[in-house]
């Protein structure tokens, strides 16, 4: 199992120790460190500043936000990071949510899955280098010939030429058509809310799939978004993160449209989302933090003991996944996590 730092997204203000944190992870042995972005910080910056100080891991992102960047300008993030890197960048892209794209980016959000297939087709066509790019898909046409248009445009080729043209796109996504898009057409998925419990039913997504594109899962990537923490006090921990879970399931969607919810739905606690989305919406937070059940937490997270999480990270390991995104506060974090998993 391969461990990725989870540095997520700012908050108000910028993290004190994002680099010793990146510079522990280099050191402990983790694979990767990983930034986020929602409507504040973005996600590549922080890798090109923290990230150049390591010479190992690799950098990634989970997520960018498609609508926040067309297809182009992604890609020239992506080579440029790649080289300055020399070739330790892994993309990772998301669609994001409607009251996000259409209320932050101003974008439609209409057909996530369509959007998709076009943004990755035109990544795949900047990185191998091998015409001048062009799209004749209704969402990212290339050249642009709607509306204001002068009827100028002229397909291009990069300048620069990317370091790899295989650089590897990872998605992230929730539901069961989405998963199967992402090992259709993408080389890794970005799981959040992963439960093991479920491998079988997630392992069907993956293969409709596969078979559509004939891909293998060598060397498809499974990357889970985990908190594992190594501690004595496993109820104090599953505590504290019950009001993450409450803003995902209450607070990071739509009404009528939150894929977060979904998840948990699918996962057999339907009455429970329910809940926590009346009382988030109320305003009443805190009470929909204590609705979270316990069980539900565990199903998500690995927290105990350091031969606890060893055995925890084997499950998830027989389930598919082939790296553990973590979250980590601190260096003492990182060392007791990088010793109980190997």
């Amino acid at each position: 199992m391969k461990l990725g730092l989870q540095l997520g997204y700012w908050g108000a203000q910028p993290p004190l120790n994002a680099a010793e944190l990146v510079a522990a992870a280099e050191e402990f042995g983790f694979d990767a460190v990983f930034a986020a972005e929602a409507w504040g910080s973005d996600a590549f910056t922080p890798l090109a500043w923290w990230g150049s100080e390591t010479t190992r891991v690799r950098l990634g992102t989970s997520v960018v936000q498609m609508s926040a960047r067309t297809p182009a300008a992604c890609a020239m993030h992506a080579l440029t990071l790649d080289h300055l890197s020399g070739g330790r960048f892994v993309l990772g892209l998301g669609v994001s949510g409607p009251q996000v794209v259409e209320g932050w980016y101003g974008r439609p959000f209409a057909k996530p899955l369509a959007r998709t297939r076009e943004y990755v087709s035109i990544l795949r066509q900047v990185m191998a280098r091998e015409a001048p790019v062009r799209n004749d898909g209704p969402h990212h046409p290339l050249p642009y010939q709607g509306p204001g248009a002068l009827g100028l445009g002229k397909p291009l080729k990069p300048i620069t030429h990317p370091l790899r043209a295989d650089l590897p796109i990872w998605l992230g996504a929730e539901g069961p058509k989405n998963v199967a898009l992402t090992s259709e057409i993408a080389d890794g998925w970005l799981a959040i809310y992963y439960a093991p419990r479920l491998a079988d039913m997630y392992n069907e997504w993956l293969d409709e799939g596969f078979a559509k594109s004939g891909r293998s899962r060598q060397n498809f990537e499974v990357a889970a978004t985990c908190q594992v923490v190594v501690t004595d006090d496993p109820a104090s921990v599953r505590a504290m993160l019950k009001p993450f879970v409450a803003l995902y399931i209450g607070g990071m969607g739509a009404p009528g449209m939150n894929f977060h919810a979904e998840v948990f739905t699918r996962m057999g606690y339907g009455e429970v989302v329910e809940d926590i989305g009346r009382l988030f919406q109320a305003g009443r937070k805190d009470e929909a933090a204590r609705v979270v059940p316990d069980e539900l937490v565990a199903e998500i997270s690995i927290v105990g003991n350091a031969e606890h999480v060893r055995e925890e990270v084997r499950r998830w390991e027989k389930a598919g996944v082939t790296t553990l995104l973590v979250g980590c506060r601190d260096v003492a974090s990182i060392k007791a996590l990088s010793e109980a998993c190997q």
